[in-house]
């Protein structure tokens, strides 16, 4: 009989079938490299006892994914996203990443497996092509839920990661004999006596983040314990899973009223989904309880909910008050001008504008890809109003 444990792992493997955001972050919480990896090398083994002869072994795409692919999705992420140095990510995220980037495989091979005994090759290799494409799409929600990165980012480091293939097919000869080696049972007993602390540390970042996550579970069993919600609703709002983003800081709300952080991602939310109202009421909630809240930043989401309601007014009695405290905010900058601008003062905006640039200009390093964005729209509102 199938252990709790397979049928589990085998449950998640499906559900990336018809809900694969939802399935990968179950993935990262609950999900095992070594099962990933099996499943990957049984896809493998299953289609090369296939009638076709296939040019690889059934061991190459997990070899290819281990030490082509993810890692150069790595490499992309830090570059595209900037996600910090480049050791620091490799060691929290290659065993995520490759976790679901072989769940993602796997997935995308089991038609395949049903295709290599009853398909023309004509359809196979079709097939073949539209399940690469598949793959692509699964790793793009493995990518935006692993870095939390927005679907732009994701989408465009997804696109890229086919650098990483090509240059390992254009060193094919080399590396094939690499994989060879890699895959003797020499190698293999040496890696285990020799080097498998070393090799357990790859395991350590996904082990990490769902001991984190089984705590946090734990804690919610106090109902007094509002904090362990919210906590949940920051790792599933960083993963972009909204709806049990939502679902936490509501628990956390209902558990505690006065959880003022969770009243303002609640509103951020609302407000990325375009339910404006809804923004305004929880951001309201935030002023009420403490009108400093995150660094005054609440009164920049106040005014930023206030323009997308079509009130300028109180969109500017916000915005003047966040940046008196926040003079350097390129994004309080740029709302503060759009506010002025739609009250009829293009003068008053294209300095809020100018002043919103420079701001971005002179930010610390660390900071500029989180700004770079409100640079740009500041830039092209002030020369459409100096071309006035």
């Amino acid at each position: 009989m199938l252990s709790s444990s397979l049928i589990a792992h085998l449950k998640l493997l499906f559900r990336l079938w018809w809900q694969p955001a939802a399935a990968m972050g179950e993935i990262l919480d609950r999900g095992s490299l070594l099962f990933a990896s099996l499943a990957a090398i049984g896809t493998g083994f299953l289609l090369q006892a296939g009638p076709l002869r296939l040019p690889f072994s059934f061991y190459t795409p997990l070899l290819v994914l281990a030490v082509v692919y993810a890692p150069g999705v790595l490499l992309l992420s830090v570059l595209i996203a900037r996600l910090g140095a480049l050791g620091t990510v490799f060691q929290r995220d290659y065993s995520p990443l490759l976790t679901c980037a072989a769940m993602a495989w796997s997935a995308a091979q089991l038609p395949l497996v049903l295709a290599v005994w009853t398909a023309p090759v004509e359809v196979f290799r079709i097939l073949a092509g539209l399940l690469g494409l598949y793959f692509a799409v699964l790793m793009f929600f493995a990518v935006r839920t692993v870095f939390g990165t927005g679907n732009g980012a994701a989408a465009a480091i997804v696109c890229l990661s086919w650098i990483p293939l090509a240059a390992a097919a254009f060193l094919a000869g080399p590396l094939s004999f690499v994989f060879r080696l890699l895959a003797s049972p020499f190698f293999l007993f040496f890696v285990f006596y020799y080097l498998r602390s070393e090799f357990s540390g790859l395991g350590q970042g996904l082990r990490s983040r769902q001991n984190f996550h089984r705590m946090l579970e734990a804690s919610t069993l106090n109902p007094h314990d509002g904090e362990a919600q919210y906590q949940l609703g920051l790792i599933h709002q960083q993963r972009r899973q909204y709806t049990e983003a939502i679902r936490r800081f509501q628990s956390a709300v209902a558990i505690d009223p006065t959880e003022t952080d969770a009243h303002f991602q609640l509103g951020r939310i609302a407000y990325e989904q375009g339910r404006f109202n809804d923004a305004l009421a929880d951001f309201q909630n935030v002023l009420q309880q403490d009108e400093k809240h995150s660094l005054s930043e609440i009164h920049r989401e106040v005014g930023a909910t206030c323009l997308a309601l079509g009130r300028p007014e109180d969109a500017r009695r916000e915005l003047e008050v966040y940046t008196d405290r926040r003079a350097y905010d390129p994004e309080g900058l740029f709302h503060y001008g759009q506010a002025l601008e739609r009250l009829g003062n293009p003068a008053g905006a294209r300095e809020m504008y100018l002043r919103a640039v420079e701001a971005a200009r002179t930010a610390p390093r660390y900071r500029r890809r989180f700004i770079a964005r409100w640079s740009r729209l500041a830039q092209k509102q002030a020369r459409k109003l100096a071309s006035l």
